[in-house]
């Protein structure tokens, strides 16, 4: 399984450089890359168009990336690796819920499957590892966080992270007018609903 990790470097005045890793064959492996010049021309990457950006932070926002809030069920059976983020954490499963809703997030970069948004910073007292055993299956819709990071699963998937959450909207729909809820740049905060306003609301068929 292809995995397509990405991350970040602050460079310069207040502008810094998305990087996305070329595709590699282990979910272990990433790629960390520095970038001192201010901004970087895209580059198309093979073999799955992968995207080098460079996206300016939000003091220019003719390039600042859209506020896209994101509404998250953390209750019942939604999250189930709360309680091993907590002992991560050494604190209570209510503090990991309050930390991942208190940051505002950056897209890194869309891959891995399509929709698949890498966000971060997570704060680090709930940034877990990834699971010594990943899952087969992680549901669609899945919160989820892994070394400083947090994501949305946009499908059925094998995967490593530490489930928090699910979330009712697709990240990727082929039939809206705009298939991608992320793109890279993109600022993303999420807020807090119940068992019930999921349900009303998920575009998985779970209700």
């Amino acid at each position: 399984m292809f995995i397509l990790p990405c991350y970040a470097a602050l460079v310069g005045r207040g502008v810094f450089a998305l990087i996305v890793a070329a595709m590699v064959a282990t979910a272990a492996s990433a790629s960390f890359t520095t970038f001192e010049s201010g901004q970087v021309r895209p580059l198309a990457l093979s073999p799955d168009g992968a995207r080098l950006y460079a996206v300016n932070t939000p003091d220019d926002e003719s390039l600042a990336g859209e506020l896209v809030n994101v509404p998250v069920c953390y209750d019942g059976p939604y999250g189930p690796d709360l309680p091993d983020v907590a002992a991560f954490g050494q604190c209570d499963v209510e503090e990991v819920i309050g930390r991942h809703l208190a940051l505002e997030y950056r897209v890194f970069v869309v891959g891995f499957v399509p929709g698949f948004a890498y966000m971060a910073p997570v704060d680090p007292k709930i940034a877990a590892p990834r699971r010594p055993s990943p899952r087969l299956r992680v549901p669609a819709g899945s919160v989820a966080v892994a070394a400083g990071q947090t994501g949305i699963y946009p499908a059925e998937t094998p995967g490593g992270w530490s489930l928090i959450g699910r979330c009712p909207i697709k990240p990727y729909d082929p039939d809206r007018s705009e298939p991608f809820l992320f793109h890279p740049g993109d600022r993303v905060r999420f807020h807090r609903i119940s068992e019930s306003d999921y349900r009303s609301a998920s575009e998985w068929g779970d209700e």
